[in-house]
């Protein structure tokens, strides 16, 4: 669309992966299975485990029902326009799309880092603190945090995604990514973007960087009262449950951080850590709770020991 002399873009055109066309009925193939079990898994987590067990209706769980429901949302929000554009000769994405796209990824990146420095401060207190744990994390407490986490992502990415609305788009408008992320994005302003840079920049700083404070803060209490206690077993469940934890925490830091407060370049890297995040991310971190946690193991066990069996 023409404004005067100055053309203003209408859509996007996204990249992608790849543009070899085997190679991208592979890759609907792959991410399709991908998205089906991230669906899945985090849908049986949080529905018919968490909800439906009451051994799991502790403050721990409650929490990690909230982050399988956001990994399920976030995975949403980027694998079904992924799956379209494999298929898609024209790989465009409107701007009010692409804005909707932006805002709900820094929505789910912003409350999922604080959703995991409260599930760190959670554990702090069951290991620290365990007399005075269900008193310090009542249910108002944990409604509390959440809300608070969900808040935080929401006015994170309302801030963002408004300062990027003030900038004009006037060409070209190939976005090097599968997704529309903030970084591309903003390559592509014609105006000054510094205001919107440094908004980012910190963002993520205070969030990332603060939440990562307040994680290994956490952890290394957790640590150093774990060693006092002189019980392997209670050690080894202690370091069960908290590596999970941290396996996660490390996944989602190391490619989510690195991200966004690098230059984007349009690089294989820089799409590899976004489906790191975006992808990999929600499909890994059911498993990963579930696999090492015994309480989780055991839930399923029942789950399946009460379903009806056939009978001839």
């Amino acid at each position: 669309m023409e404004i005067g002399n100055i053309t203003t873009v209408t859509k996007f055109v996204l990249l992608g992966l790849s543009h070899n066309p085997q190679i991208q009925v592979v890759l609907f193939v792959l991410f399709l299975v991908v998205y089906l079990l991230t669906l899945t898994e985090n849908l049986l987590l949080l529905l018919l485990v968490i909800k439906a067990d009451s051994h799991l209706h502790t403050p721990m769980y409650f929490f990690l029902g909230h982050l399988s429901f956001l990994d399920a949302f976030y995975s949403s929000v980027i694998v079904p326009k992924l799956l379209e554009n494999l298929l898609s000769k024209w790989k465009t994405i409107s701007l009010l799309g692409c804005f909707t796209q932006i805002f709900l990824v820094i929505f789910s990146g912003a409350a999922e880092a604080c959703l995991l420095s409260v599930m760190a401060y959670d554990r702090f207190q069951a290991v620290c603190h365990p007399l005075l744990y269900m008193v310090t994390m009542d249910r108002k407490v944990c409604t509390g945090l959440v809300a608070a986490s969900w808040a935080v992502g929401m006015g994170s990415s309302l801030v963002n995604t408004l300062l990027l609305a003030q900038q004009n788009f006037c060409g070209p408008n190939f976005i090097h990514s599968f997704v529309c992320e903030l970084p591309p994005v903003l390559l592509l302003a014609c105006s000054d973007s510094y205001i919107s840079i440094a908004s980012i920049l910190t963002t993520v700083g205070i969030l990332g960087f603060g939440t990562l404070v307040l994680l290994l803060g956490s952890y290394t209490r957790i640590i150093m009262t774990a060693l006092r206690i002189n019980s392997a077993t209670g050690r080894s469940k202690i370091f069960s449950t908290c590596s999970s934890h941290v396996l996660v925490v490390t996944i989602f830091y190391g490619s989510g951080v690195f991200r966004y407060m690098t230059p984007a370049s349009g690089s294989v890297l820089e799409q590899v850590l976004s489906l790191q995040y975006s992808v990999v991310t929600p499909l890994l971190n059911p498993l990963i709770y579930s696999l090492k946690n015994q309480e989780v193991k055991a839930a399923l066990r029942r789950m399946l020991a009460r379903q009806p069996r056939l009978t001839f």
